[in-house]
């Protein structure tokens, strides 16, 4: 160890490469302070940019999930009640005087066979408690690729398939409020859930009033048509949903949304698996195809 020459100046201590001198206990203080502060600003920022992102990804979703129902949905009631136009329905023998092209054709009132049959007076639309069902007229015809004829018309489970005998697509959407679910049945496939986190499903339906000849009306009505009134009266079905997300959310007091009724509904009061969870209400007419042709058309083959 080597030992200085006490007679060596201080200012000469402190240019030596071999002098070092620490930090105070004020400065190591603040240093520390300035890192936390920094830390801490980070982490905020960090969350916030987390929960606008979890937001907007949760909005998304369910305007997806809605986009996907309404579709489904759309796509059977925008064809029920649609009838199949037989373009022989009298039977004549292809060999004839007539030219092809000239032979009637008419559409089927209904249609029976060995599977499940298709009447249009009673399958193209019927509803019970949180359930709608469509059905249209299922036929096969040829398609290329194959010289067999195919049916390619598919209820909302994708059914049903090829070999099948039925003669109508049908679709059941059901709303379960038990477990939040819109269910689909098809053909008697079985019920199988197609949307989760639905809070609400309800149906109102489009009925032309022809009390007045001649001065036919387009009514709402939230209740559904019975024997009485007719099914086919109804023109159309307007169906709405509220969804809700994934993501739980600490959104302020009088955070509200409208619910099928029109009613406002405070978010941040919701229990269960709704609560602190964005809520969205979606709604859509769908045009009932066919309903002049019932009981216009030819008798059931």
């Amino acid at each position: 160890m080597t030992t200085l020459p006490a007679h060596i100046p201080t200012s000469t201590l402190k240019a030596m490469p071999s002098y070092q001198r620490g930090v105070t206990l004020v400065e190591l203080l603040v240093g520390i302070a300035i890192g936390l502060l920094v830390v801490a600003v980070a982490t905020g920022a960090l969350m916030v940019s987390r929960g606008v992102s979890g937001t907007v990804s949760d909005a998304s979703g369910i305007q997806q999930q809605a986009a996907y129902a309404m579709r489904v949905i759309g796509m059977q009631m925008r064809q029920a009640g649609s009838l199949y136009l037989n373009p022989n329905p009298t039977g004549i023998a292809a060999a004839t005087s007539e030219p092809t092209y000239m032979q009637a054709v008419a559409f089927e009132t209904q249609a029976t066979g060995a599977g499940l049959p298709f009447n249009p007076a009673t399958d193209t639309i019927s509803a019970a408690a949180d359930t709608l069902t469509a059905g249209f007229r299922r036929y096969k015809d040829q398609v290329h690729g194959s010289v067999d004829e195919q049916s390619l018309i598919r209820n909302c489970l994708g059914g049903p398939d090829n070999a099948s005998d039925d003669l109508i697509v049908q679709s059941a959407f059901q709303f379960v409020a038990a477990s939040n679910e819109l269910r689909c049945n098809g053909n008697g496939a079985g019920a199988q859930p197609i949307v989760q986190n639905v809070a609400e499903f309800q149906l109102r339906y489009l009925v032309q009033d022809n009390t007045v000849p001649g001065k036919a009306k387009i009514q709402y009505t939230n209740t559904a048509p019975t024997t009485t009134l007719g099914w086919s009266q109804v023109q159309a079905v307007e169906v709405c949903m509220v969804l809700f997300g994934t993501e739980s959310i600490d959104m302020p007091a009088g955070s509200n949304y409208k619910t099928c009724a029109d009613a406002d509904q405070d978010m941040t009061a919701l229990t269960g698996a709704r609560a602190k969870r964005m809520h969205m209400r979606f709604r859509n007419v769908f045009q009932i195809r066919s309903q002049g042709l019932v009981g216009s058309a030819i008798p059931a083959i």
